[in-house]
């Protein structure tokens, strides 16, 4: 488990030129220099010289953060900027109060138990029998609010797929550093076994389990579904849109799997791939910033007229219907239940 020492090479690697600035979601609205991993840096350097003592000013800049990662896509030194804000918040909680608290509502019973409620609402497995192979990353929000799960469930049967699932405990994403260590061995024991493609229908998933290994061939259940020939029928014309989360590494998949679904037409939002600002603890942490995002983005996402927002994250679900609080707006959903929707899948 890796504290902030581990990381002072990663640190003195930032060389300060200013390219986080150039495409921080955060620091294009605040103009404050704390918003940026270089300035970040400036004081997590202070602290590993024992210059600065890391206080809650020090962490309150921290986590004036999205995790989007979009710094670590433009940094010349390839920084994992979220890996070190990581570290640091562990180490500036683990002895607090808050810190024991938050461990409580972490661990695996109390955490588990509250994601077993969602039980009422889930599906019963479906038998598949086919020649590829899926194993099933089905996430939190699928434990709780099983609405993706069940459309995947809807849509498999037509194509030729094993559906293999397993008890996985929760990505790692939304944990403190000791939890995250914990579920990721769980998972990876989980995880082995012969397999051709390991999916899930969130993007945050996703990410973490490509971050858990190199070896592990995790793509969104879209990418799979864009890959074969199949085309869902929709008997009513639709105008659709899409906002790209932030973990979602490509969306390569999505102008394929749109083309698709016949009587559909996608219409890109501006600045489609943004951060719609919610990023869970962020928005709590600093609620008028995420409002002005959410906002922004609800705002590009109405401007195209369409009749159904997708995405690829539940988190993102909830940024959007935040930015568009009070509002009349289309509805939002996982591209997976938009295409649950599909009056007819037939063969190409």
């Amino acid at each position: 488990m890796k504290r902030l020492a581990d990381f002072s090479d990663d640190i003195n690697k930032c060389s300060k030129c200013g390219k986080c600035q150039e495409v921080c979601p955060v620091f294009k609205l605040t103009k404050n220099d704390c918003a940026v991993s270089k300035g970040k840096f400036i004081m997590l350097q202070g602290v590993l010289k024992g210059d600065l003592r890391l206080t809650k000013t020090i962490e309150k800049y921290v986590d004036l953060c999205l995790k989007c990662g979009k710094c670590r896509e433009f940094c010349p030194s390839d920084i994992d900027v979220c890996k070190i804000f990581k570290a640091v918040k562990y180490e500036y909680s683990k002895d607090s109060f808050f810190g024991e608290i938050i461990k409580f509502l972490q661990s695996d019973k109390v955490f588990n138990e509250f994601l077993g409620l969602g039980k009422l609402f889930r599906r019963h497995k479906i038998k598949t029998s086919g020649s590829v192979k899926l194993l099933y990353f089905k996430g939190c929000a699928n434990k709780f609010y099983p609405k993706s799960e069940n459309a995947l469930k809807k849509i498999l049967p037509y194509f030729d797929v094993d559906l293999v699932e397993k008890d996985f405990e929760c990505c790692g994403v939304p944990l403190c550093l000791e939890r995250y260590e914990e579920v990721k061995r769980k998972n990876l024991e989980l995880l082995q076994g012969d397999y051709d493609y390991i999916v899930t229908d969130c993007a945050s998933c996703q990410s973490a389990l490509a971050d858990y290994s190199d070896e592990l061939n995790v793509i969104n259940i879209c990418q799979f579904l864009a890959s074969q020939n199949k085309k869902f029928v929709f008997d009513k014309p639709l105008k659709v849109t899409f906002h790209k989360p932030c973990h979602l590494k490509s969306d390569a998949f999505l102008k394929p799997l749109l083309n698709k679904c016949e009587n559909v037409e996608y219409i890109e939002a501006k600045d489609y791939d943004e951060c719609c600002g919610f990023a869970g603890e962020f928005a709590l942490k600093n609620p008028k910033i995420s409002l002005m995002m959410t906002q922004q983005k609800a705002s590009n996402l109405a401007a195209t007229n369409a009749d159904i927002i997708l995405t690829a994250c539940p988190a993102c679900i909830i940024g959007i219907n935040m930015g568009f609080l009070g509002k009349k707006h289309p509805k939002i959903m996982n591209i997976v239940e938009f295409l649950a929707l599909a009056n007819r899948i037939n063969c190409i």
